[in-house]
């Protein structure tokens, strides 16, 4: 089990480049599906999530290589319909994978997904959206049968989300691509990922339009072609080093990230008293903290509102600043599992439904705490950094879903923290 040792209380100085976005990156792989040729993808982070993607490819018959950050697949020899359980029930945007094979093999088969134990997480969006463009749907025991009811595929159509989820806008999207006529996608998501992947799959052929609105237009083509395309920079981790500089202080560069994506989380690190610059011709972006954080009050939501992944590494910061802060989770019910962990090394976090409170306390103390969930775990290497003494923090494999290696890049900062087993 891998174990992650920090010594708190040392300023942050440097710079690093951030990693290649992983919510970006898992829809693309599964869009090469759609594809009966090669497609490249450079700035790939090497990250947990991202194997266990190419993994559930390669079972399907693709061909894939992934050296150093690029990543080739060839899905000329598409010959498998289902996703191992094994796979689905380690990754949760593995679903989307369903609606590619439903695109490219007229079918597709998947058990209910899995991932952080952050909330329910239902999919019936997902489901609603595949049976609105021609899609027969069949659950039983736990396991999700899509066909195409007419042999010729999916046709497009109007598709109405009562939700912005981000699942079920990139599954819409893809089933898309190659069903017949015109689909438009009202009340679409807008985070980042979904105007990358519709760019993305522009780049291959496809015809979408709309994307960064709530209304996304796609014109079904007959067939897609060859393709490289870069990947950009993973504005939540981004925004977890921003949150550890606010813990421990310093003054820090994340380079390869657009500022524009954060614009929220940053315009919070200013109120909590931190200087940002933001350099977008060269797309970095400078963070210094003298002082202990000042309280915010947070409320998460879709994009362009607070992101709910970075939720966690705010409360952590904010645990270790002074005064009283509160945020309010409107996304996922179940993402305040590491408040408990917090209240393991002295952090004073009440929460009450889908709201949090948080009395701000420093020096945190250092403790032997769990990872419950990817971005959980990675706010506990954030208090951390204002903790004394030693932290470890267990059972990091969830950290390493989405982190290529966060004690590397930390410890490129100037933060006291390895990695004991890994």
């Amino acid at each position: 089990m891998s174990v992650i040792q920090v010594f708190g209380l040392t300023p942050l100085e440097g710079e690093i480049s951030i990693q290649g976005s992983k919510n970006a990156v898992l829809p693309m792989a599964a869009a090469s599906l759609l594809h009966r040729g090669i497609t490249v993808l450079t700035n790939v982070p090497v990250i947990r999530d991202v194997a266990c993607m190419v993994d559930i490819l390669e079972y399907l018959g693709a061909r894939c290589c992934h050296k150093g950050d690029c990543l080739v697949i060839d899905a000329r020899h598409i010959t498998g319909t289902s996703i191992p359980e094994k796979y689905v029930t380690a990754m949760r945007s593995s679903i989307v994978v369903l609606s590619a094979l439903l695109g490219r093999m007229g079918e597709g088969r998947s058990c209910y997904p899995g991932g952080c134990l952050i909330g329910a997480r239902p999919i019936d969006l997902h489901l609603m959206a595949l049976e609105a463009l021609g899609a027969e749907i069949k659950e039983h025991d736990g396991l999700i049968e899509a066909r195409c009811r007419n042999k010729e595929g999916l046709k497009g159509t109007e598709i109405h989300l009562p939700y912005p989820s981000v699942g079920a806008t990139e599954q819409a999207i893809l089933a898309s691509v190659l069903a017949k006529e015109v689909t438009v996608i009202h009340g679409a998501a807008k985070e980042p990922e979904i105007s990358q992947l519709c760019r993305f799959l522009n780049n291959m052929g496809a015809v979408i339009c709309g994307m960064g609105t709530d209304h996304v237009m796609i014109q079904g083509v007959e067939e897609l072609h060859d393709s490289s395309f870069r990947v950009e920079g993973d504005r939540i981790v981004a925004g977890t080093y921003a949150a550890a500089v606010m813990a421990a202080t310093g003054s820090i560069t994340l380079k390869e990230v657009r500022a524009a994506e954060l614009e929220l989380p940053l315009e919070m690190l200013k109120r909590s008293g931190a200087s940002v610059r933001k350099d977008s011709c060269c797309r970095q972006i400078r963070i210094e903290m003298k002082k202990r954080p000042q309280p915010l009050d947070i409320r998460t939501g879709p994009y362009p509102e607070f992101p709910t992944d970075l939720q966690s590494p705010y409360m952590a910061f904010l645990a270790s600043g002074q005064g009283t802060s509160t945020i309010v989770e409107q996304v996922f019910e179940g993402r305040f599992a590491t408040a408990k962990a917090l209240g393991q090394m002295g952090a004073v976090v009440e929460t009450e439904g889908q709201r949090a409170v948080i009395k701000g306390s420093y020096p945190l103390k250092g403790a032997d705490v769990y990872a419950s969930d990817l971005r959980g775990g990675a706010a506990l290497a954030v208090a951390a950094l204002a903790a004394e003494g030693k932290t470890l923090i267990n059972d990091c494999r969830h950290i390493e879903r989405g982190y290529e290696d966060i004690c590397r890049d930390m410890a490129a900062l100037g933060a006291d923290i390895r990695w004991l087993d890994k």
